[in-house]
């Protein structure tokens, strides 16, 4: 039941970023959807890495009765914690390249 309403809220967040790009006309809110789509997928890629009853990947004795090691897969963890960072340097590069625009055309930001 956890992973399923973490799902549900990480498919609200890709609808309403999608809704915001779609809809906006401004950058800098194009650019604010576009980061709650990102923690949309973010969280949904989280979501599919858990396992109910496990626990962090790391060495322990926690050994089940048919030989199953109950771990959290970390490849997911990695692959969103490698996405955050992308994603905060891309972000900050497109608000840079607005800015630059802005102070260079003088207008309000307009797609």
């Amino acid at each position: 039941m956890e992973t399923f309403s973490f799902s549900i809220c990480a498919f609200s967040l890709i609808l309403v970023g999608i809704f915001g790009v779609l809809t906006r006309k401004d950058i800098i809110r194009i650019l604010l959807a576009l980061n709650i789509l990102e923690t949309g997928i973010n969280m949904l890629v989280a979501a599919v890495g858990y396992f109910k009853g496990s626990s962090a990947p790391i060495l322990t004795s926690n050994i089940t009765r048919d030989g199953f090691l109950p771990f959290v897969d970390p490849l997911p963890q990695a692959l969103v914690l490698a996405s955050i960072v992308i994603g905060a340097g891309t972000t900050a590069m497109a608000l840079a390249i607005t800015l630059k625009h802005y102070r260079t055309h003088k207008t309000e930001g307009k797609a």
